[in-house]
C-alpha cells in the first residue's frame, strides 16, 4: 500500500512541478510520476539536510517533506530544459 501512495503522491508533485515550469503539455502521468519521485531524491540530497526534514522517498509525507520534493522536482526540470533547450524558461 505504501508503494500506491509513494507512486500516486510523486505524481502529484511531479504534476505540480511541470506546471510550475510550464512543461506540462510535453509530459505525460508516467513522465510526471518519474519527475517527482527522481526530483524528491535530488530535495533529499541536497535541500533535505540544509532543511532538517525528509521527504517523500523517505516516508516524510509531512508539509515540509512535501515542499522539499516539490523543489528537488522543480530543479530537476530547470536541469533537464536548461540541457535540452539552452534555458530554464
Amino acid at each position: 500500500m505504501n508503494l500506491i501512495i509513494w507512486l500516486i503522491v510523486g505524481g502529484l508533485i511531479g504534476w505540480v512541478a511541470s506546471l510550475v515550469m510550464k512543461t506540462d503539455a510535453q509530459q505525460g502521468v508516467i513522465l510526471n510520476v518519474v519527475v517527482g519521485i527522481v526530483g524528491a531524491m535530488i530535495g533529499g540530497w541536497f535541500l533535505a539536510p540544509m532543511l532538517g526534514t525528509g521527504t517523500i522517498n523517505s516516508n516524510d509525507f509531512s508539509l515540509p517533506g512535501l515542499v522539499v520534493s516539490l523543489l528537488g522536482a522543480i530543479v530537476l526540470l530547470a536541469i533537464v530544459n536548461l540541457v535540452r533547450r539552452g534555458t530554464t524558461r
